[in-house]
């Protein structure tokens, strides 16, 4: 027996299908989306953007309501993230439901319904409210599904030691939740905390500009900033507004992030002391600081207080059991639930009815080109990030240098330098294949690196002795320490990334570009084109036929991977 146990899984855990859970989560998801595309048709036939100053001095301002837009969409998906993981990680019955849904969620190409939702929320709020609503709802889905994945990751493969030891004490839920689920999990947390930053500027960009014809949706922000230097050729403004963005991703890397890092360094499952633990001169200074020791002691009491009306509330019961009663505001939810299923099913499905055999032989096609891209853009990012992953994460001083290089670089938007790459490749043979492959990768790429270097800096430094002791060099510290230390990570990261390359998809297979409409074959670009056209028939069975996929994908594939990681690849 090695450091990670070797128990075959469950066969009846491994060989899950399609259940009704899944089923009941795309019906859900179809009627949703017909919901909002029949708002859509109520909204404003015309709305009036404000107006973007390209001064530099608008830049602190603009910078300003970015970040807070990102912190607004970032709370709430941290709140998501550690209750909806939590229960699907501990109620099997929840995770039926669940799990599938976040696999649905995920994969949902937010990008293509952005008009949806705008149009939708416009139609019931003031525009003010519902631009601002709309995008802290968009870059909440970039920042929500990899942090949740990687907490129930986390949560799954707790070691089953601290698992009874916990039953011991007899730990109520919060102070489970406090003394072995957070610190356990929090060195994942941060990394995909950092990944999710990283890809909300993406998404954040993509808000800040949108237009819909007449209807003028932009929000002041960097991105509209960037935008509107680029619509009007302002070299200047373009490098203002980019020395900005750098700026700013700089300026949280080493006041929030670097900082977290130094400290959670204290959650690593190891004996010995790591002999080179990360640091952060922000850190040192807060952590020196008087007036913050004051404020830490005055709210001391206060979270005593907290922890006892937590403990009185809070069930003294094994992380383990389950609930299964239920009483009639159970029942009535579930009638009103199945209702509204069964009528917006049946009107989504009309709606699907309408689209021509023509259409679906498309759809079918652009699947099968997009999933092949998908697969080749997932194999690129493996190749590279894995080494690079556990470099960053194992050695200090490569740290030092490439951590901060590679978050300024995945939080520049893909699409920034994009025309520039297509403009390259644009007159080979397969040009635009090309191009759609390098901006998927550029989507996928970063959440499969954040995960490895969040696994390589929790391998405990007493296995890392233990492994120099017994003389294991190369693939054999590779085949027994690394990879299976990085193996739940990996999966993790490898989910998110499928899903992210799914997304990017439909701004990689459809470009204008040049006074220009480039497109090639792809389920993405079938997506765009009946955005663009307002063909909402195709859109509701392209996308839906996107998430079906990747739902099967996740299932068949993703999710053995993770029950292999929560079985026979644990810290025991």
């Amino acid at each position: 027996m090695g450091v990670f146990e070797n128990i075959l899984p469950p066969k009846e855990r491994m060989m899950r299908r399609f259940t009704w859970g899944d089923a009941v989560v795309l019906l859900l998801l179809a009627v949703l989306l017909y919901g909002g595309i029949r708002l859509a048709f109520d909204a404003p036939a015309e709305v009036q953007g404000p107006e973007i100053r390209l001064e530099p001095t608008a830049l602190p301002w603009y910078a300003l309501l970015s970040v807070g837009r990102m912190t607004a969409a970032y709370t709430l998906s941290l709140l998501f993230t550690l209750f909806y993981g939590r229960a699907a990680a501990y109620n099997r019955s929840a995770e039926r439901i669940l799990m599938p849904l976040l696999d649905v969620l995920q994969s949902v190409p937010i990008l293509s319904f952005l008009p949806v939702v705008l149009l939708s929320l416009s139609a019931i709020l003031p525009q003010g409210i519902a631009v601002e609503l709309a995008s802290i709802v968009l870059i909440f889905t970039s920042q929500a599904w990899n942090l949740t994945f990687g907490w129930y990751q986390s949560l799954t493969t707790i070691p089953k030691e601290l698992r009874e030891a916990s039953s011991i004490f007899r730990l109520n839920a919060w102070l489970r939740f406090k003394k072995l689920e957070l610190p356990f999990g929090m060195i994942g947390l941060i990394w995909n905390s950092m990944m999710s930053w990283a890809g909300g500027w993406f998404f954040l960009m993509a808000a800040e500009i949108f237009t819909v014809g007449a209807r003028d949706f932009r929000l002041p922000g960097l991105g509209a900033y960037l935008h509107e230097a680029a619509n009007q050729g302002d070299t200047r403004a373009i490098l203002w507004g980019l020395a900005a963005l750098v700026l700013t991703i700089i300026t949280l890397d080493q006041l929030v992030w670097r900082p977290l890092l130094a400290w959670s360094d204290r959650f690593k499952l190891e004996m010995v002391e790591s002999d080179q633990p990360p640091t952060s001169w922000f850190y040192n200074v807060m952590h020196n600081s008087s007036l913050v020791n004051a404020l830490r002691g005055w709210l001391a009491p206060l979270l005593e207080g907290l922890d006892t009306w937590l403990i009185r509330r809070a069930p003294m019961r094994d992380a383990s059991e389950t609930t299964t009663g239920r009483n009639w505001l159970t029942l009535l939810f579930g009638f009103a639930l199945g209702t509204t299923l069964l009528y917006g099913g049946l009107r989504a499905g009309l709606m699907l009815w309408s689209v021509p055999p023509a259409q679906w032989g498309q759809i079918a096609l652009g699947v099968v080109a997009t999933l092949l891209r998908v697969m080749l853009s997932l194999s690129i990012a493996l190749a590279w990030t894995i080494p690079v992953g556990v470099l960053i994460g194992t050695n200090r001083r490569a740290a030092a240098i490439l951590q901060p290089v590679v978050q300024v670089t995945a939080s520049i938007p893909a699409t920034a330098i994009f025309p520039v790459f297509l403009l390259l490749v644009v007159n080979l043979v397969g040009g635009l294949n090309l191009a759609a492959v390098f901006l998927m990768l550029m989507g996928t790429q970063w959440y499969l690196l954040f995960n490895v270097i969040a696994g390589a800096t929790a391998i405990p430094q007493d296995l890392k002795y233990t492994a120099a002791l017994m003389g294991l060099n190369g693939w054999a510290r590779w085949r027994t320490l690394i990879l299976p230390a990085l193996f739940p990570y990996i999966v993790t990261g490898g989910i998110t990334a499928s899903g992210g390359a799914w997304n990017a998809s439909i701004v990689a297979e459809y470009v204008e570009f040049g006074g220009q409409t480039l497109f090639t074959t792809g389920i993405g670009s079938l997506i765009a084109q009946a955005t663009a056209r307002g063909d909402y028939p195709l859109l509701l069975a392209a996308t839906l036929s996107m998430v079906l996929t990747v739902v099967l994908i996740n299932r068949l594939f993703w999710r053995p991977l993770y029950k292999i990681a929560e079985d026979k690849y644990r810290m025991e």
